[in-house]
């Protein structure tokens, strides 16, 4: 139950997020005069709508994000006659900007009101954390109950009763090389028999042999929500990843470690963005069959996934974290210059303004809008090339999807 509420609520917060995007090109047009004609959340039928001044506000069936109605948001788009001075393409520069700026701003604004409220409460963590093969020996192996929750268990487990500690980092299992969490854990549920751990503790190399528990487990089937009805049965030996426990703060002090932290996200999503071309290898390799990179980008039912998974743990302070992230990527990943993202838009409104000016020192009239046609092929191969993308990563997430607890 855990773990559908966690579900549940996650997919409700990307919708929100999404919404609110959207919210803030809309609030950012009546502000500047433009004249907004529907703002709904969600896409395909209209369950409701009403009207409310000049705008009509409404939801339809599909929640899978929303969109803000500008009268004149290109000169392509159609405009009665009493629109055309309120019309976003003839508007000064600025304001423009403002508009196209305002989607951005807003997921960037809600991202960092989720940190503050980590913060405040679980606290923040620290974002350089140990490596991915760094463990932390986490008591008894609990089975998993058929509902997915885990059972409950006592005692030591495996890796306490066999002498490791935490901060060990582990390098090989069996002979067997070890760089991420995933090539841990898949070796080690793999396994019949003892193993043995080798890991770097102070400096040296211990060789520590480990015997699993097996224990029943109830995995998603492929392809579906729904967990399998007999148990498979895996061996773990009781640990985690190591991590630096969160700092919490009051809400004085927590402003300028969330705008510090904030500052450090915006790094590592970036940093993120520039990398996902590269991913596409990962992302195959996983679609066939590879071993899942924890760090290679997720689906919206991939998110989701982890934010049932988390909730289904007791790791809200993960969950809140989780959709921060997902809040700054979704405003950096805007801010590309590319049609029909909004970095796109705010890169043709620059060319007509230098363009305009440039025509003005010659002696020359400002010049008339961007022909949006003829960038229409370049569109068209943007919304192709990510259309295949987020199917990859929906695909990679059905049938090898990122674990988190295994």
């Amino acid at each position: 139950m855990g773990y559908v509420i966690g579900f549940v609520l996650f997919a409700l917060g990307i919708t929100v997020s999404v919404a609110l995007h959207e919210c803030g090109h809309m609030w950012a047009a009546q502000a500047t005069g433009m004249k907004v004609r529907r703002y709904f959340v969600g896409f395909g039928p209209k369950v409701f709508s009403f009207r409310r001044g000049e705008t009509e506000y409404g939801l339809k069936a599909l929640p899978l994000g929303g969109f803000c109605d500008i009268a004149g948001m290109t000169a392509l788009d159609e405009v009665e006659p009493e629109e055309l001075d309120r019309a976003m393409y003839r508007q000064l520069t600025w304001k423009r900007l403002v508009v196209m700026f305002g989607g951005i701003g807003m997921n960037f604004v809600l991202g960092f009101l989720l940190i503050m409220l980590l913060a405040m409460t679980w606290g923040l963590p620290h974002l350089n954390n140990p490596p991915d093969n760094q463990i932390n020996p986490a008591g008894c192996v609990a089975a998993q109950k058929p509902d997915g929750s885990a059972a409950p268990c006592t005692g030591q487990g495996p890796a306490e009763v066999a002498g490791l500690k935490r901060g060990d980092l582990v390098t090989a299992i069996d002979g067997k090389p070890v760089k991420t969490w995933n090539d841990l854990s898949s070796i080690t549920e793999k396994a019949t028999g003892p193993l043995v751990y080798t890991v770097q503790r102070g400096g040296q190399r211990l060789d520590i042999a480990v015997t699993p528990q097996r224990v029943a487990t109830y995995p998603t089937k492929p392809g579906s929500s729904d967990r399998v009805k007999d148990p498979v049965y895996v061996s773990k030996v009781g640990v985690g990843q190591d991590y630096y426990g969160p700092q919490s703060y009051n809400p004085i002090t927590a402003i300028p470690a969330s705008i510090a932290f904030t500052g450090d996200m915006f790094g590592k999503t970036f940093a993120s963005l520039a990398q996902l071309p590269s991913k596409v290898v990962n992302l195959w390799h996983a679609v066939t069959g590879g071993t899942r990179d924890a760090d290679t980008p997720v689906s919206v039912y991939g998110a989701s996934k982890i934010g049932g998974e988390t909730a289904e743990h007791g790791m809200w302070g993960a969950f809140i974290l989780v959709l921060a992230s997902l809040n700054f990527f979704l405003g950096a990943f805007n801010l590309l210059p590319l049609l029909p993202l909004d970095g796109g838009h705010i890169m043709v409104v620059l060319f007509e303004k230098v363009r305009n000016l440039w025509r003005n020192r010659k002696g020359l009239p400002n010049g008339g809008p961007v022909d949006y046609m003829k960038l229409l092929p370049a569109t068209y191969v943007v919304v192709v090339i990510g259309g295949a993308y987020m199917v990859l990563t929906l695909v990679a997430d059905i049938v090898n999807p990122i674990k988190l607890f295994p």
